[in-house]
């Protein structure tokens, strides 16, 4: 009797969620009555003489979001401009050895992609045209025009080939839409749509809904800048062989940056490690069976919600956090309170900051003691290679699931289950690292403190000129002819 009535009990809840996540498809906005616009049209203001409403609202990308709403994410915030490496100083000791070590600044809004690229140090961009990948929106054409050399010829070479007007451009309608009827299109086919069947998906056979993801999968996901023996960039690839849709863990990523020398971009000055790194991969972590994903909802549904302009009802072209926009995306599924799921969400992501900061803490240790490690070596004395081989090993799955957690987003809300699950892991790796680090220097008759100095301000404070964010615009001189 009861265990009826306790499998009556699940039905209807089942039945309950399915009713309201079934609710939760966009919303109807009013017909689009479409217009062809020239093929090959880059320049989002001539979109705009057709599509007035949408541009009105992307052209608001530009505009700083209302501060005080988010709790980490704070970089396009009127008066923002937050410095990473001095928020997470343990990320100043990480990256140091490349561009990311010098300025990780949060970015502002679409935008502002290349002037945010033009006014960081130029360490940043060293990988040349690749850089530009995700920028701007003439970069498929860029692409096709120069081919490979494209990838690594120097940064402002190729910025150059864009036209003057544009070449401060940041995404733009042709990068999400066809132009003859608005529909979605994957635009960047030399890097997403070489990555599809990969994990088992036909671009051919994409429904909208799906699409509504995968045009923002184009850039918020994480990608290797493959480098040949000179360190010359060959090609953008997304790390996502031998992973499927639903499922590109971060284990998997790893196995791919570790695949081949060719993926291994920088050089750790605190270890000496040729190392990868893992790139704002939003939608690999959102599409690992989040909550949201499992249950049909797409990026456009919570960062593009319908709204009413001009009293009409179109899809948010603003595109930011739901947290800054009042959670009015989430009003279509949930029926809590704004403050209610304000303080959710922040629940959510104090959880993963909590872990992330003991992970990242711990993992500059490992560094430090492997900074210890490598100078007992040149000394001359005996350490123990195996051991050493283990704890290089521990420390680089504790460093890349660092790096995975940092450079995602949303602070662990995509998906909380694995968020946790992956910082968990990088302590336990970490952990592990550094028991055989110690090991390793004992028995080379060092005497290790229980409380390594990271010796931080060393790595936030010594990065050379620090550029500003907002500067007057650059001149991009064409190169020389020679």
């Amino acid at each position: 009797m009861h265990t009826k009535y306790a499998r009556r009990c699940v039905v209807l809840v089942v039945m309950a969620a399915t009713a309201i996540w079934s609710g939760c498809s966009p919303k109807n906005v009013e017909p689009l009555k479409t217009v062809a616009i020239e093929d090959g049209t880059i320049d989002p203001a001539e979109w705009g003489n057709v599509y007035p409403l949408q541009y009105k609202l992307w052209k608001q990308t530009g505009e700083p979001t209302p501060a005080g709403k988010s709790k980490y994410k704070k970089g396009n915030d009127a008066g923002g401009r937050v410095d990473k490496l001095d928020e997470y100083p343990f990320l100043a000791l990480l990256y140091n050895g490349w561009g990311m070590g010098i300025e990780y600044t949060e970015p502002r809004g679409h935008q502002h992609m290349i002037e945010d690229q033009l006014h960081v140090d130029p360490s940043r961009y060293k990988a040349g045209g690749s850089c530009l990948t995700c920028k701007t929106p003439y970069a498929p054409l860029l692409e096709k025009q120069m081919g490979k050399a494209y990838f690594s010829t120097p940064y402002k070479e190729v910025l150059a080939k864009v036209p003057k007007d544009l070449q401060t451009q940041g995404v733009a309608c042709i990068d999400c839409h066809d132009s003859r009827g608005m529909a979605l299109k994957i635009s960047r086919g030399f890097t997403l749509g070489k990555a599809l069947p990969k994990i088992g998906l036909d671009e051919a056979k994409l429904t909208t809904q799906e699409k509504r993801t995968l045009v923002c999968a184009q850039c918020h996901v994480s990608y290797m800048i493959t480098k040949d023996k000179d360190m010359h960039s060959t090609d953008v690839v997304f790390p996502w062989k031998d992973s499927k849709a639903g499922n590109i863990s971060i284990e998997n990523i790893i196995t791919q940056i570790k695949s081949s020398p060719a993926n291994l971009e920088w050089t750790q000055s605190v270890t000496g490690f040729r190392l990868g790194f893992i790139r704002h991969p939003e939608y690999e972590l959102f599409s690992n069976n989040s909550p949201h994903w499992a249950n049909g909802v797409s990026c456009a549904d919570c960062h593009m919600p319908t709204v009413t302009a001009d009293g009409q009802k179109v899809s948010d072209h603003r595109i930011m956090s739901p947290l800054k926009n009042d959670l009015v995306a989430c009003a279509a599924c949930h029926t809590e309170k704004p403050q209610e799921l304000r303080d959710k969400i922040f629940a959510v992501q104090d959880k993963a900051m909590i872990v992330y900061l003991k992970a990242g803490y711990a993992t500059a240790t490992d560094a430090k003691l492997f900074e210890m490690a490598n100078k007992v070596a040149v000394s001359g004395k005996k350490i123990d290679k195996n051991l050493y081989a283990q704890a290089r090993e521990q420390y680089e799955q504790a460093l890349y699931r660092v790096i995975f957690i940092g450079a995602e987003n949303s602070t662990g809300f995509h998906n909380p289950k694995e968020t946790m699950r992956v910082l968990n892991d990088s302590l336990k790796y970490a952990a592990s690292a550094d028991a055989q680090l110690r090991k390793l220097l004992e028995q080379a008759g060092e005497k290790v403190p229980e409380k390594i100095d990271l010796e931080l301000s060393k790595y936030t404070n010594n990065r050379g000129v620090k550029k500003l964010m907002f500067k007057p615009e650059h001149e991009i001189k064409s190169p020389e002819v020679k």
